[in-house]
C-alpha cells in the first residue's frame, strides 16, 4: 500500500475546495442562498513528556504575541490563560517551559547582539551568559510543592493556584533576560503574562516574545500565553494596571515604577533598585576578595542591581586590596582623573528632583544616563588616559559622602571607602544601602564578622566571600532572577511567587474505618 504524506496546509485546501462546491450547490437554492458556514477547527495532536498523544483545540495560525493595543494583548492574553489551566497539566506546562528553555538558548547569541546594539548598554560576551543563566537557571513546574494534612478529622491538600493574568513592567537594563525568566517561571505556575516593556528595548523584547510564542506553539501550547503591546508607553502601562482583567502586577525597575504600581490598588510584586555595599575586613583572603569584586562589579559594565557599587576596606588592609585590584583588571584614578569623570558621568541636580533609581530629590548629583553601562576604557578615552585593553573596572579611593558612593551608579567605577574598624564599617555600608533591602557583600574569614554584617544589613541577598553574582545563581548555588522583590517582600521570585494557595479539604474523618 502506498503511503502519502499529506500536511495540515493541504488538509485545509482540501476542506476549502470543499466548502467552496457547497456554497455553489447551495447558491443554487433562494432558501439557502444567505446561509454562512462556519469554519472548521482542526485539533493539534501533540504528545505529552511520556509519549501519550493528547489532542488540543487550537487555531492552526502561529500567533506572535505582539499587538498594536494594549487592550487586545489583554484580551488575548486573558483567554489563552482560561484554556491554559482548562486542558493541559503540569506535565504540559513542562513540556511547553523546556521548548522555551531549548529556544533561547539556541538564539542568546542572537539575542545578546539585539540587545546590546538597540540599548547600547553593557558588554555583548555577558549578555550572552545571562541569556544561558536564565534559560538554564530559573526553575519550572518542580518549584511548586504541594502540602498535604491528614490525621483522624480527614485530609487537607494546599496546592500553588494560578493568579489568572499579569501584568508585568521590565527595565532597560536585562531587558529579554526578565521577559524570558517571568515568562518562564509566571507559566510554570500556570498564569499567563503580558508586558509593557521599556520601551529603549521594544525591538529585542519583540523578538524574544515572538521566540517564546513560537516555542509554546511548537508543542501544542496556546497562543499568547506570552504578549506585549508593540510601542510601550506610559498610556499602555495605564491600561495595563487599571485592566480588571489583570490580576497581579510585576515591575522590575527603579522606586518610581514599583510606587506607581502599588499604587493601582491591585496585588504588586516590586522589585527595586539596590546601591550593594561590599566590605572586606583584615582577616579576608585579598586576592579572592579582589578578583570577585572585579567579576561582579565589572559584569555587563555594573548594570546588575545586585552589583557591588561600593566598597568599605579596614585601613589596615585597603592598600593590600588595591594591589590586588590592579592585577586583576583595575585602572586606579587619581583625584584629578575622578573629578574628570565626575565633571561627565554625573549631573547636578539644579532643579532638585527625584530622578532614576532613587525617590531623594535632595541628592546633589544624579547619573547622566548617556555614560550608564559603558566600558571603562570609553571613561579613560575620555579623560586622554591610554590604557591597556584588559582593564574592567575604574577604582578611586574617596571619602563617604561621595556621590559614587550614594548613587546606584551602574557604571564600571567603583569607590573605595577606608574605614578603621569592623563597626565603623557596618554603619556606613547600612548607611550606603539606602534601606533597598537588596544585595550586599562581605569578604572575611571571621563567621562572626559575616553574622553580624548580616544581620544588620538584613538584604534580600548576602554573599559570603564570592562575586555578588553568586547570589542570582552565577557561581553559587540556588535558583536564578532578575526579579528581586525588596520593596513588597517577595525576595527572590521563582514560580511559587506567582501562585496563590488554595486549600481543598476533606473532612468528616473521611478515611476513618467504623468497626
Amino acid at each position: 500500500m502506498m503511503s502519502m504524506n499529506v500536511s495540515e496546509k493541504d488538509i485545509q485546501n482540501i476542506i476549502q475546495s470543499v466548502l467552496q462546491n457547497i456554497e455553489t450547490v447551495m447558491g443554487k437554492d433562494s432558501s439557502t442562498q444567505n446561509q454562512t458556514i462556519a469554519p472548521i477547527k482542526m485539533k493539534t495532536i501533540t504528545p505529552d513528556a511520556t509519549g501519550e498523544i493528547r489532542a488540543a483545540s487550537t487555531t492552526h495560525t502561529i500567533t506572535n504575541g505582539i499587538f498594536e493595543r494594549m487592550e487586545d494583548a489583554i484580551d488575548a492574553g486573558y483567554q489563552a490563560q482560561i484554556e491554559y489551566v482548562k486542558d493541559y497539566q503540569v506535565k504540559d506546562r513542562e513540556r511547553i517551559i523546556s521548548s522555551i528553555r531549548t529556544a533561547i538558548l539556541n538564539e542568546k547569541e542572537t539575542l545578546a547582539k539585539m540587545v546590546y546594539e538597540e540599548t547600547k548598554l553593557g558588554k555583548y560576551q555577558d549578555k550572552i551568559a545571562k541569556h544561558e543563566l536564565v534559560a538554564t537557571g530559573t526553575p519550572g513546574t518542580e518549584d511548586l510543592a504541594t502540602a498535604a494534612f491528614s490525621g483522624d478529622d480527614g485530609l487537607t491538600i494546599v496546592e500553588q493556584a494560578p493568579f489568572g493574568l499579569i501584568g508585568a513592567v521590565t527595565p532597560v537594563t536585562n531587558p529579554t533576560e526578565t521577559v524570558v525568566n517571568n515568562s518562564i517561571s509566571m507559566l510554570a505556575a500556570g498564569n499567563a503574562v503580558v508586558f509593557n516593556v521599556h520601551p529603549s528595548s521594544k525591538q529585542s523584547c519583540e523578538y524574544v516574545i515572538k521566540l517564546i510564542n513560537q516555542a509554546v506553539q511548537a508543542v501544542g501550547g496556546p497562543a499568547n500565553l506570552v504578549s506585549m503591546v508593540k510601542n510601550p508607553t506610559l498610556d499602555t502601562m495605564k491600561v495595563l494596571t487599571e485592566s480588571p482583567k489583570v490580576k497581579v502586577l510585576v515591575g522590575t525597575g527603579g522606586p518610581g515604577l514599583v510606587k506607581a504600581l502599588l499604587q493601582s490598588g491591585k496585588k504588586a510584586i516590586g522589585a527595586g533598585a539596590g546601591n550593594p555595599p561590599v566590605i572586606v575586613d583584615e582577616t579576608a583572603d585579598l586576592e579572592n576578595a579582589a578578583k570577585s569584586i572585579i567579576n561582579g562589579a565589572s559584569f555587563d559594565n555594573n548594570l546588575l542591581c545586585i552589583a557591588e557599587k561600593e566598597v568599605f576596606v579596614q585601613e589596615s588592609v585597603a592598600n593590600d586590596l588595591i594591589f590586588h585590584l590592579l592585577n586583576n583588571g583595575a585602572y586606579m584614578l587619581d583625584q584629578q582623573q575622578l573629578q574628570q569623570v565626575m565633571s561627565f558621568a554625573l549631573e547636578e541636580n539644579e532643579k532638585q528632583v527625584a530622578q532614576g533609581c532613587s525617590l531623594d530629590n535632595k541628592r546633589d548629583y544624579h547619573v547622566s544616563k548617556h555614560w550608564v553601562g559603558k566600558d571603562a576604557k570609553l571613561f579613560l578615552e575620555k579623560i586622554g588616559v591610554v590604557a591597556s585593553s584588559d582593564i574592567k573596572l575604574l577604582i578611586c579611593d574617596v571619602e563617604f559622602d561621595h556621590p559614587f558612593v550614594q548613587l546606584e551608579q551602574m557604571m564600571p567605577v567603583l569607590p573605595i571607602v577606608r574605614v578603621k574598624n569592623l563597626d565603623e564599617a557596618i554603619d556606613l555600608a547600612v548607611q550606603a544601602e539606602h534601606g533597598n533591602r537588596h544585595t550586599a557583600v562581605m569578604h572575611s574569614r571571621n563567621v562572626d564578622h559575616l553574622t553580624k554584617f548580616a544581620r544588620a544589613i538584613e538584604t534580600t541577598i548576602f554573599v559570603k566571600n564570592a562575586s555578588s553574582l553568586a547570589g542570582v545563581g552565577f557561581g553559587g548555588e540556588g535558583h536564578t532572577t532578575m526579579t528581586i522583590a525588596g520593596p513588597t517582600g517577595e525576595g527572590i521570585t521563582s514560580a511559587r511567587t506567582f501562585t496563590r494557595q488554595r486549600r481543598c479539604v476533606l473532612a468528616e474523618g473521611g478515611f476513618r474505618i467504623i468497626g
